[in-house]
């Protein structure tokens, strides 16, 4: 690929930016000082913490800024040759085209076809060339069979790839997308990707994709660049960023999983400070060369080692306790026809976080509504604390049941941080200023602006008020619908550790989520699901670490469950079972020293 360099397509220099309204000059801007160059051809990833003006910077790049959002803009923007501020938004938008973070304020039409038309003849394109672009760039994206599909019953994916699509008919020279694969399951997130790298490689368009999951993007992309504080902090390849562990962990963006296991043992002197592992396989053939043929030292495979703080500690609450949460034989089915569930029996215990996992589709969020109450079962039986949800209103249920929402804007209605997570208690008949009192416990304790709008904050941030009003209600179970999505590395982490504690003081969690690190650093027990049944359920570990249910349940196992397959298979048993890196970086200085 060319360098960025090199005919750059997309040039900023010196960029600054508030919005209208926003700081003063003593503070932060969104955007500060920014340059940078992207080469045409390339693949960019950009990364930072929510807040870090990348959102920002992708609307500087596709000309919303300055022509859609108002505000203080310094510095000069250049798109293919022309300044963004002396030409029109639409010629700006027939060189880079934009996917949104949410697909559904994008879609303007019910059907595929219809959706990718809009585009098209908004455009003006000659009505004998329409027919050759849409068959093309179905061909190209791989969604052909999806031509007359009505968009409501696509999945996640298939909305993601419909919305590229649209994009791509256009033949822009650059495609710039916010975050494309937060509300989506890993198979359909390496989908995505697989069509952005075809595209690319193809067709030759520049990709700029905002991620927050690292361990794709150094999968596929050149190029990363670090956002922090409106400011550029990083802008190598990915080998060349992620060696930058300390850094990034300041700045508050994650590593994969197989890059801090080669920082933390080169950290320990039993590598040299390099480029690190990007894949399972580097991974395993340094530690491989490092231990060097090693005879089995256990006599059977070890339990997970509790290697990390975000290890779930195993509590003795199933031990004599009764489940907070039952369901048998429980099936559904939508009137319409859509997905169904079918015979889910599962317990919860008080103080469990158990996972339910699966590709989009396989009917997690159905299983949540099922057992907050806005769905009945057709048959079987859902039990809350000992409630039947089929004879109860949904009122009682919520007494005892709280729910996070995957879009937390579905939950939001007042005016202010404080008077939203304040909001639930006043409805439970807490009075006003103690209702306050502990909502103001939860502000302090998630970082979050009392006096706010909600609905001024950044998506992430709108998340967590969103998690801070369930919070704040200690319900018996919580139930959390992708409660990381859109969150950085520093907001997921407060946010499970958040879980940890409502866990630990007896409240029972049930989260479905995409993001199978964070599952794994912090559920005990995992329900894995495919097609509207339970294909499986158990110790986080033990389920991850069988391929084959992985396969049948479109999951994509952690990198370092994989990584300790591979070494227990290949150099030692003793790795078995591992699922944290710290357990890997000992084991492997361990053998080490014994050698």
């Amino acid at each position: 690929m060319p360098s960025s360099a090199d005919s750059p397509i997309i040039e900023l220099r010196d960029v600054s930016f508030s919005y209208e309204g926003g700081p003063d000059q003593d503070e932060e801007m969104a955007l500060s000082h920014v340059s940078l160059k992207v080469g045409r051809g390339e693949f960019v990833g950009v990364i930072g913490p929510s807040g870090a003006g990348k959102s920002t910077l992708a609307s500087v790049m596709s000309g919303a800024i300055p022509h859609h959002y108002r505000g203080a803009l310094y510095g000069a923007t250049i798109v293919d040759g022309n300044d963004t501020c002396e030409v029109t938004l639409t010629d700006i938008s027939r060189v880079v085209g934009s996917v949104l973070q949410d697909i559904d304020t994008q879609m303007v039409a019910s059907v595929v076809e219809d959706e990718m038309l809009f585009g098209l003849e908004n455009f003006g394109v000659p009505h004998d060339q329409i027919e050759a672009r849409l068959e093309q760039t179905l061909r190209t994206v791989g969604i052909e069979d999806l031509r007359d599909r009505e968009i409501a019953t696509l999945s996640g994916g298939q909305k993601q790839k419909v919305a590229i699509a649209a994009i791509l008919a256009l033949q822009p020279r650059v495609l710039l997308l916010d975050e494309p694969t937060a509300a989506l399951d890993p198979a359909s997130s390496t989908l995505v990707f697989d069509t952005l790298r075809k595209v690319n490689r193809e067709s030759g368009i520049t990709v700029v994709v905002i991620e927050q999951k690292v361990a794709l993007l150094s999968r596929y992309c050149d190029r990363l660049l670090v956002m922090s504080h409106g400011s550029l902090a990083l802008d190598g390849t990915p080998r060349q960023v992620f060696a930058h562990a300390e850094e990034l962990r300041k700045i508050g963006v994650d590593s994969p999983r197989v890059a801090r296991v080669y920082n933390s043992l080169a950290r320990r002197g039993l590598v040299r400070r390099g480029d690190p592992c990007l894949t399972v396989d580097e991974a395993e053939r340094l530690i491989a060369g490092l231990v060097g043929p090693h005879p089995a030292q256990v006599a059977e495979v070890p339990e997970a080692r509790a290697g990390s703080r975000h290890v779930p500690p195993q509590r003795p609450h199933s031990q004599g306790a009764q489940p907070v949460v039952e369901l048998s034989k429980v099936c559904f089915g939508y009137p319409n026809g859509g997905a169904t569930v079918d015979d889910l029996d599962m317990c919860v215990y008080p103080g469990e976080v158990v996972g339910i996992v699966g590709q989009n589709g396989a009917g997690k969020t159905t299983l949540t509504k099922l057992l907050n109450g806005l769905l009945r079962p057709s048959s079987g039986t859902v039990r809350i604390a000992g409630i039947d949800t089929a004879d109860v209103p949904t009122s009682k249920i919520a007494a005892h049941c709280s729910t996070l929402f995957q879009n937390p804007d579905n939950q939001l209605c007042k005016d202010t941080v404080l008077d939203e997570i304040a909001f639930g208690l006043e409805l439970q008949g807490v009075d006003a200023d103690e209702a306050r009192r502990r909502a103001r416990v939860v502000i302090d304790r998630f970082g979050l602006p009392a006096d706010e709008a909600p609905f001024s904050l950044s998506r992430g941030q709108r998340q967590m008020v969103a998690l801070a009003s369930v919070v704040v209600m200690e319900p018996d179970v919580v139930l959390l619908d992708e409660p990381t999505s859109g969150l950085d590395y520093r907001e997921c982490m407060t946010v499970m550790e958040t879980v940890t504690q409502m866990a630990e003081r007896g409240c029972a969690v049930i989260m479905v989520c995409h993001d199978m690190e964070v599952v794994s650093d912090f559920a005990e027990r995992i329900v894995v699901m495919a097609d509207g049944r339970i294909l499986g359920r158990g110790e986080t570990t033990q389920m991850f670490s069988d391929a084959d249910l992985m396969r049948r349940a479109y999951v994509e196992a952690p990198q370092v469950i994989e990584l300790s397959q591979a070494l227990a298979r290949d150099v030692s048993p003793e790795f078995a079972g591992i699922s944290q890196v710290s357990g890997i970086v000992d084991l492997t200085e361990g053998m080490v020293t014994r050698a």
